[in-house]
């Protein structure tokens, strides 16, 4: 699927990008606050820390600001998943590993997270494709781990089998900033992985005695 073009009167590409991350910072305050809808352009640009009139040198309308919010949170989230993660563990660990890399994104970024999904209901039909095409990317992460435990042997599962337990650890991860007003008063960031690894994964080991059994 092809990113989205957001036009732009500025030719400088590295002045571009600097100018378009002051724009996402300053929406996904605003769109915490009031939400897309009732968020207006000239606010986007004065919490921005510039002019209307210079924010439309860098994107034709307020939807481009959302999809570039979008666009840019699953990257930060991609890029800092991948940084967390390191060639030193393998197998379950490397999964375990996985899963708290994942839910110390989520945590850091959780007020980004929460207003992607809130609004990207509201991104233009050629747009919304893209998009979800990156959420398919980031439970692919998770995928490949697990494949790699199966290649390895540590685990047997089918591939819908392997499917299904990337998209439950990445809800497991949604859900620290979905449900946060109710999670995160009864439970640690600690608490809340280790409590989900064993639940995520509770399955996997009835299936595949060749686990470790300190899950």
């Amino acid at each position: 699927m092809a990113k989205k073009k957001v036009p732009s009167m500025v030719k400088d590409q590295q002045l571009i990008q600097r100018r378009r991350e002051q724009m996402v910072k300053g929406a996904v305050a605003l769109f915490k606050q009031k939400g897309f809808h009732r968020t207006t352009t000239r606010e986007i640009a004065k919490e921005a820390g510039f002019s209307i009139g210079t924010l439309y040198e860098y994107i034709g309308s307020k939807e481009d600001v959302l999809y570039l919010v979008c666009d840019s949170v699953y990257e930060e989230v991609r890029t800092r998943l991948e940084s967390l993660l390191t060639n030193e563990t393998v197998g379950i660990d490397r999964l375990k590993q996985v899963i708290q890399s994942l839910f110390k994104v989520m945590d850091d970024m959780q007020d980004e997270v929460l207003v992607m999904y809130q609004e990207s209901k509201s991104l233009p039909k050629e747009a919304l494709p893209y998009v979800l095409e990156k959420e398919n990317a980031m439970t692919a992460i998770i995928e490949s781990t697990v494949k790699t435990c199966c290649k390895e042997g540590h685990l047997e599962l089918s591939e819908k089998a392997i499917r299904m337990l990337a998209h439950s650890i990445m809800v497991g991860g949604h859900m620290w900033t979905f449900r946060r007003w109710s999670v995160q008063k009864e439970f640690t960031l600690d608490e809340y992985t280790s409590l989900q690894t064993r639940q995520l994964l509770y399955g996997v080991v009835q299936e595949n005695i060749k686990m470790d059994k300190s899950i």
